[in-house]
């Protein structure tokens, strides 16, 4: 039986991880394991500005620090919002804007289901 939960990728969040350099694309997908698995990703923090449970990983390499959004905290999936790297020392507001619209994209489609 297999107990992980679905990654659900919005927008353009799955096309968006695959420009990650090599090694920071690895990661990703090695830290969203983790939370297919129920488990914490080694590094991430809590970003509830965007979002009620919204967090964010956080992805240092060589190339660069990068970041991936995403709420787990509904049972169906773990939806990841937004994927990007950061060119400053605080999010910008534009990556804020972007994964908070698509975050009430998420809870207008729960509401709607039967």
């Amino acid at each position: 039986m297999n107990d992980e939960k679905e990654i659900r990728w919005v927008g353009s969040s799955y096309d968006d991880v695959l420009e990650f350099p090599s090694a920071a694309r690895r990661e990703a997908g090695f830290q969203l394991g983790r939370l297919q698995a129920g488990l914490d990703p080694e590094d991430w923090k809590p970003f509830d500005e965007v979002g009620a449970g919204v967090r964010e990983v956080r992805i240092r390499d060589p190339n660069g620090i990068f970041r991936v959004m995403y709420v787990a905290k509904f049972e169906e999936a773990v939806y990841v919002l937004h994927c990007f790297q950061k060119k400053v020392q605080s999010t910008s507001k534009q990556d804020k804007e972007i994964a908070a619209i698509r975050y009430r994209a998420i809870l207008r489609e729960r509401k709607e289901r039967p």
